[in-house]
């Protein structure tokens, strides 16, 4: 079987299984499997694969088209220019979530600008580490503590901060919510991407989604909410006297979760857009600071 082959054929049995893209996965698995690039296989398409490879590749096609994440199968996730490790029990980091890793980035260099020089970040419910190394690598003036409840995922992040040389500036603790920072923690700035969706609604996410991700990193209670309140009440105290929180949430949400933080006492000082046009992102400072 050609190379060519083999494309035409996965795309055609992954077409058939209602996989989006089915091109593009086949293309990245072969990529993956063959150790080259995507553009490469272009030039490569009149070449015969090895029945071992053919057989591997099948079976990636094979659970793929039972819906298993690409990213599981490749067993890495891009991010913000990163390449990152990422598997079962760890949330696959979404394209949305870059915009909130660039407020943060650029808050902080702003500051930097400013003079600044002992700046720190607390990334809540850090997961793959997506968010903290990616900030890290726009700011090396700032230090870092990343905190998760799962040890699976504090243990990937780790792995992909020291991939890119930021471990150093990166603190992991394995807490739940705030209650495993020490008491003289104090922040710049926290940015946090809680879990945000309905638990009444994860039974209808699409099944890559619904069967891979880790329910613990979406299920934001009844109405999607808990986590945000209780970052609402919690996080003031854990930053500086000019500090910010930035976090994200779901698409619906906008108009539910000013009221949520304004109740706790916060100054919303803006609401930021994801690339799709909905309002996803929230900068507040507690109001009795508010400038």
């Amino acid at each position: 079987m050609t190379v060519l082959e083999a494309i035409q054929k996965s795309t055609e049995f992954l077409s058939k299984k209602g996989i989006e893209s089915p091109r593009l996965n086949v293309e990245l698995m072969l990529a993956h499997l063959l150790g080259t690039s995507r553009l490469q296989l272009y030039l490569q398409f009149e070449e015969t694969l090895k029945a071992e490879l053919v057989d591997r590749l099948r079976e990636l096609i094979k659970r793929r088209g039972h819906h298993e994440p690409l990213q599981h199968l490749l067993g890495t996730a891009h991010f913000c220019d990163l390449e990152l490790e990422i598997g079962p029990g760890v949330l696959i980091p979404r394209s949305e979530t870059e915009s909130l890793a660039e407020m943060a980035w650029t808050e902080l260099q702003r500051r930097v600008q400013a003079g600044r020089t002992d700046l720190t970040l607390l990334d809540w419910g850090t997961g793959s580490g997506c968010l903290a190394i990616a900030i890290a690598r726009h700011c090396p003036e700032a230090h870092i503590d990343a905190i998760d409840v799962s040890r699976r995922a504090l243990e990937m992040a780790q792995r992909n901060a020291a991939r890119y040389e930021v471990d150093k500036r990166i603190r992991f603790l394995e807490s739940n919510g705030f209650a495993g920072l020490p008491d003289e923690s104090r922040y710049d700035l926290i940015v946090a991407n809680p879990p945000y969706i309905p638990s009444n609604v994860l039974d209808s996410l699409q099944q890559e989604v619904r069967d891979y991700d880790p329910h613990l990193a979406l299920d934001g209670g009844s109405k999607g909410m808990a986590y945000h309140q209780k970052i609402a009440q919690e996080a003031a105290s854990y930053l500086r006297p000019d500090g910010l929180l930035m976090l994200e949430f779901g698409y619906d949400q906008a108009e539910a979760i000013g009221p949520v933080f304004e109740a706790e006492g916060w100054a919303i000082e803006a609401f930021t857009q994801d690339f799709a046009g909905y309002r996803r992102f929230l900068t507040a400072r507690p109001s009795n600071r508010a400038e």
